[in-house]
């Protein structure tokens, strides 16, 4: 039975305010937590080797007897890519449409976790009834089907996440936006909306879907040779455009990537992906069979994946496919922030090695996100009591607060939040009442949270200036050198070209050991401290380089 009156209710971010990715809500009402979408973040650049950055979910595992459940609202990484490693420490029942757990099971089989989850399939019609509050959903659009906000009915109002979104109108079916259905939540009352501001920065609307299917039609009927095409893997709504041109123009289309195999499988299983014609797909290595004018060669994968293999076909190192003379290269892709030098790298190589260029400057890919009329318009259709916009770095959000000022929401019903505070309403009255444990966990490989910021920091020492390792082996009882000691550069200078400067450190380091063995007592640590203070000194006098030195001493 559902209370008639709810008491508190907390909005806490644990991920996606002041980033792009890593999106993690909580809502909590009364002693019930709803937990809003698990993305991740790909690593930025001074994270060297991290494989992916997840959000840090300790106050969920110190909760997690009040977790109701996750509620997902669509299939892309910055909404599910962190649930396989919270479903490791949480057991918990996942809310989601069917091609949205689709994709979560996927993930699933990579990491391997062999534990049974309790998945709810969801739709736009679907009503969860739960003690202390009622959830609904609205269809979205984006650039994956599937797509819902969620709405959660609470006794002091609505509580709305948009999700990523955009309006375009001339959609239809699993991309088409309820705006009546959102119309009548805001009627009904919106405490609290947070709200997509991935693109609030770029005026005017998102440029419509039919305008890019279009463009992408007129570019296959253009090309005389092979097409070859760079695009996410989750993006549907680009990946069914391309199958339709490569219809229209007589040409088969050959998949690079396993990744994008399995995605298209499951896609084409469960009806959100169509191939018109008979065998339209063909395995890689069956290229060679087909005249150049007939092949779409598409290569996707997520963050500067797509742009890694076109590398590689632009230096004739790839497996299957080498770009040539007469290619016709479509970059259907927007460079994540941080990405724009090595898209541009990619684009000059794609050039040398004979191929026609386009980019997006030729309207063949689009944002799946709402620009600022977008915005607006999602803003005007709720009418928050609150708003907070997510989903975007600190001048999104910003923005996005300035549009919301523009369509009449007072300056202090925004509140621009960060990771881990809490927005908590009580007996009618906003406060920020805390703070909770938030911050990134690193995933590198198979480890989860293993490598932190000393692990960071050694990786940027070591690629700025290197390692020094040195090796000495000391006898104790006689208190003389065994063996060494042994100086060995990685990264730091060439040996053969720095015999003085090592023939130098080696006396050095002899010096240091011999007078510490001639105290009446020594111990390793205090040897290994002397010889980095005084070695570095010496080599940041000679060389004006700080490299890491690592002292190895053993004992006969």
């Amino acid at each position: 039975m559902k209370k008639e009156k709810n008491e508190t209710i907390k909005v806490i971010p644990l991920g996606g305010v002041g980033e792009v990715g890593k999106n993690l809500y909580v809502v909590e009402v009364d002693d019930d937590i709803f937990v809003l979408d698990a993305g991740l973040m790909f690593p930025e650049d001074e994270m060297l080797g991290i494989d992916i950055v997840i959000p840090d979910f300790k106050y969920l595992e110190e909760n997690k007897h009040k977790i109701r459940g996750i509620f997902l609202t669509h299939g892309h990484e910055d909404a599910i890519g962190a649930l396989p490693y919270m479903l490791m420490k949480l057991n918990v029942p996942v809310y989601a449409t069917k091609l949205t757990i689709a994709l979560v099971k996927e993930k699933l089989k990579e990491v391997k976790l062999k534990k049974s989850i309790q998945f709810v399939t969801i739709h736009a019609d679907t009503v969860l009834h739960f003690d202390s509050v009622d959830i609904r959903f609205f269809r979205t659009t984006h650039s994956i089907p599937d797509s819902v906000g969620i709405c959660i009915h609470t006794s002091e109002g609505n509580i709305v996440y948009t999700g990523d979104f955009k309006f375009d109108q001339e959609l239809k079916g699993p991309y088409r936006s309820e705006i009546g259905k959102m119309a009548n939540i805001g009627d009904e009352g919106v405490l609290f909306l947070l709200s997509d501001s991935t693109e609030a920065e770029h005026p005017g609307l998102t440029i419509r879907e039919s305008i890019v299917a279009e463009e992408i039609s007129h570019a296959f009927f253009e090309a005389k040779g092979r097409i070859i095409i760079a695009s996410f893997a989750l993006n549907l709504i680009r990946i069914q455009q391309i199958l339709n041109s490569a219809c229209e123009t007589n040409r088969k289309v050959a998949i690079v990537g396993k990744y994008l195999e399995r995605i298209y499988k499951i896609a084409i299983k469960l009806g959100y992906l169509t191939a018109e014609a008979d065998n339209l797909i063909i395995p890689i290595h069956d290229i060679s069979k087909y005249d150049d004018h007939e092949l779409v060669i598409l290569t996707t994968g997520s963050q500067g994946e797509p742009f890694l293999v076109l590398q590689k076909m632009a230096k004739n190192s790839h497996k299957y496919v080498n770009v040539k003379k007469g290619d016709t290269v479509f970059l259907a892709v927007s460079p994540s922030p941080g990405l724009e030098l090595f898209v541009a790298k990619t684009v000059d190589m794609l050039y040398r090695a004979g191929a026609t260029v386009f980019s997006s400057k030729r309207n063949i890919h689009v944002t799946g996100h709402g620009c600022q009329e977008d915005l607006k318009l999602m803003l005007g259709l709720m009418k928050p009591r609150y708003f907070i916009p997510v989903q975007g770095e600190y001048r999104s959000l910003y923005t996005h607060a300035k549009l919301a000022q523009q369509v009449g929401i007072p300056k202090e019903s925004i509140i621009i939040s960060s990771n881990g505070e809490v927005i908590e309403y009580k007996q009618e009255k906003l406060t920020i009442s805390g703070r909770v444990p938030s911050g990134n966990i690193l995933v590198d490989g198979s480890g989860v949270g293993d490598v932190g910021n000393i692990v960071l920091r050694d990786r940027r020492l070591l690629s700025q200036d290197g390692i020094l390792i040195v090796v000495v082996t000391l006898d104790r009882l006689r208190k003389t050198i065994a063996a060494g000691p042994e100086v060995i550069s990685r990264g730091f200078v060439y040996v053969r070209e720095s015999e003085k400067l090592i023939s130098n450190s080696v006396s050095l380091v002899k010096d240091i050991v011999e007078h510490n063995m001639s105290q009446d007592s020594f111990d390793w640590t205090s040897i290994k401290q002397d010889i980095r203070d005084q070695l570095s000194s010496y080599l940041f006098e000679k060389t004006k380089r700080r490299p890491m030195i690592l002292p190895i001493i053993m004992e006969v």
